[in-house]
């Protein structure tokens, strides 16, 4: 079920890789979300893409904009990860009720368990303006999320 731009972005409750209750509700009327669905945590693309993000900060992480990621992991799997590659942003688990998140924006991948890759750009409204949707193996642009903020 893919969401339409212009709708309101289904809102989650979901724990950081801290164990922080982060809902996507709490930076309405204050930023605009970058949401990165991922497959999984230490697999090659995955960790090349958020440590893209990681690496272009300030494109991705400032007054006016959040970037939230968002994976089936645990949050203890996610709290390693963040570790080992640097990550300053949020890393949020989808494990339980298992995928219910990925399950809402339309991509969780019901036979493997996990989220496909799936990119979403709410303004401070929580409507969604962006979107990108992307099989595991196919990597996303980093110069498209930049694009679709510049936008805003």
């Amino acid at each position: 079920m893919a969401l339409e731009i212009g709708t309101e972005a289904p809102d989650f409750e979901l724990q950081n890789q801290f164990g922080e209750t982060v809902k996507l509700s709490d930076f309405r009327g204050k930023k605009n979300v970058v949401l990165i669905f991922f497959p999984k945590a230490f697999t090659g693309i995955c960790t090349d893409e958020l440590c893209e993000i990681r690496n272009d900060n300030t494109d991705f992480s400032s007054d006016d904009v959040v970037t939230l990621g968002v994976s089936c992991d645990t949050s203890a799997v996610l709290k390693e990860f963040a570790e080992k590659e640097g990550f300053e942003y949020d890393l949020l688990s989808d494990f339980w009720p298992h995928g219910a998140a990925a399950q809402a924006y339309g991509v969780f991948l019901d036979k493997a368990g996990i989220a496909t890759r799936g990119t979403f750009i709410i303004d401070k409204e929580g409507v969604l303006r962006w979107q990108v949707v992307n099989g595991p193996g196919d990597a996303r642009s980093n110069d498209d999320y930049r694009a679709a903020l510049a936008a805003l």
